[in-house]
């Protein structure tokens, strides 16, 4: 099995870059995803949220308020590490499930937005960083996802600095450009992917079709 840890700034790219992985034949582990599921409506984990930041946080309907609880955390820095301290533990156990059910001889990419935050490189025989200037970032936040500026940078600012991402990268992805420029490199990265996991030998006959045309 070749571990692969998936990152980049939001407003990056990065989960266009999962996609298109997931569509070469690449086992795709997603943090953000898990993150949802393990405080959904009945779950240990968003009981431990509304403990710990209390009802005004839920919906309703009883789910979990995210922008009400983004404007919180995202405002406070020790806030966001109660939420985290909460979420990464849970998140971390279902994904040590899914890659241990990819089997033997997969190539399983871990998408992990905080991944250089949380000084998690080492967990992965190597680590792929979605690059995009930061200016880049905010005009995708507004302008595509509808943010205000204020939110759209303090999101940013929640994060890795852009060099602190780069300095755990292995390989890097340069998205700052026009999306068509994104699937040449994707494809790249997939073929360097492929070769490392042959010459480590969790490939073998057991892993993933790989079709490149």
């Amino acid at each position: 099995m070749l571990k692969v840890g998936l990152t980049g700034g939001i407003g990056a790219g990065k989960s266009e870059v999962s996609r298109l992985l997931a569509g070469y034949g690449a086992v795709v582990v997603d943090a953000d995803r898990i993150a949802r599921e393990v405080v959904e409506p009945g779950t240990p984990g968003l009981a431990a949220v509304v403990e710990a930041f209390g009802e005004s946080v839920l919906t309703p309907e009883g789910a979990l308020n995210r922008p009400k609880l983004g404007s919180v955390v995202f405002a406070d820095p020790a806030k966001l590490q109660t939420l985290n301290a909460i979420v990464h533990p849970l998140v971390g156990a279902r994904s040590a499930e899914l890659e241990a059910a990819a089997g033997a001889g997969a190539i399983v990419v871990h998408d992990v937005p905080l991944l250089a935050e949380n000084g998690l490189a080492p967990l992965y025989d190597l680590v792929v960083v979605v690059d995009a200037a930061p200016e880049t970032q905010l005009a995708r936040l507004t302008a595509l996802r509808g943010m205000a500026e204020d939110e759209a940078r303090a999101r940013m600012a929640a994060q890795a600095t852009r060099e602190q991402r780069l300095a755990v990268a292995t390989l890097v992805i340069d998205n700052d450009g026009p999306l068509e420029e994104l699937e040449p490199q994707v494809r790249k990265v997939w073929a360097e992917l492929t070769e490392r996991a042959r010459a480590q030998g969790a490939a073998g006959t057991t892993g993933p079709d790989v079709h490149m045309e």
